[in-house]
């Protein structure tokens, strides 16, 4: 965009952070809840999931050129606010003035899906570690492998930007990007949410990894709850009976002989002869 017939004045990094901060505040009282993306230090991500996101993004051709001026908006603070929704993230970004992003991505192929799915359910281990809330460093990978993975391609992505630029990815766009990057460093599931795919699908076909039978289990295969704090990594309590839950014994009353009872029962006859006697 020009200014006047030549660029637009350059604005130092502590000046632009100092406008976000100002058009958030601004947001926050007009009642619009922000949620900003925030980079401490120049890594905009530290973890595999934002790191693969990145490279993935830095390694399309169609994008290098715009990427650079995009990688210091989102480090200065520029990025107010970046939702994430199944395939459309909105984002707003302060430049100039604050501008409205939009990013359009299209819906994973189906057999796409399955193929990921079938693969990341092959390897036991992967499926030890889902359940614990984690997803193996293979399965990781394999959803992360450029054009095989869950990251769209160039193709696949459309955006707009309400600001006046005319290039095919202006910079506010690009911070968007790179937006998402970062986010997915803390909250990497968002992945799934942003391709409208449900990572518990990646389970398909363990029924038949794993069988269940109506015989039970055999000798040596039961797992006691030692092995399975080993193996899940978690302390297993003992839960104990409470006493209100707890059997008590019932306690049996000894019954008497038949015969003493039938001899107290004599007894004051034999008085009463006695008595006649005397």
């Amino acid at each position: 965009m020009s200014w006047d017939g030549g660029w637009a004045p350059y604005v130092t990094v502590a000046e632009r952070r100092r406008r976000a901060v100002l058009a958030m505040a601004k947001l926050t009282k007009k009642g619009h809840s922000v949620a900003p993306v925030v980079i401490d230090g120049r890594a905009i991500a530290s973890t595999f999931w934002g790191k693969a996101w990145c490279e993935n993004l830095e390694s399309y051709r169609d994008f290098e050129n715009r990427l650079p001026r995009g990688r210091t908006y989102v480090r200065n603070g520029s990025v107010l606010d970046l939702r994430i929704a199944p395939r459309e993230v909105t984002a707003m970004v302060s430049g100039s003035s604050i501008y409205r992003i939009s990013v359009s991505i299209d819906t994973v192929a189906k057999p796409h899906w399955r193929s990921i799915c079938k693969d990341c359910a092959g390897g036991i281990d992967s499926l030890v570690e889902l359940l614990q809330g984690r997803l193996s460093q293979g399965v990781m990978e394999r959803i992360c492998r450029q054009g095989l993975g869950l990251f769209p391609g160039p193709k696949e992505i459309r955006f707009k930007c309400s600001c006046p630029d005319y290039a095919f990815m202006c910079k506010h766009v690009a911070a968007v990007l790179y937006g998402i990057g970062a986010r997915l460093d803390q909250q990497p599931e968002l992945l799934f949410r942003l391709r409208a795919v449900d990572e518990k699908d990646m389970l398909v076909g363990i029924d038949n990894l794993l069988p269940m039978t109506k015989s039970g289990p055999a000798a040596g295969k039961v797992l006691e709850a030692d092995d399975l704090s080993a193996m899940f990594g978690l302390d297993m309590a003992v839960t104990e009976p409470s006493q209100a839950t707890r059997a008590k014994p019932k306690q049996i009353r000894a019954r008497k002989p038949v015969a003493r009872r039938k001899a107290k029962a004599k007894q004051p006859a034999r008085r009463s002869e006695n008595a006649k006697a005397g």
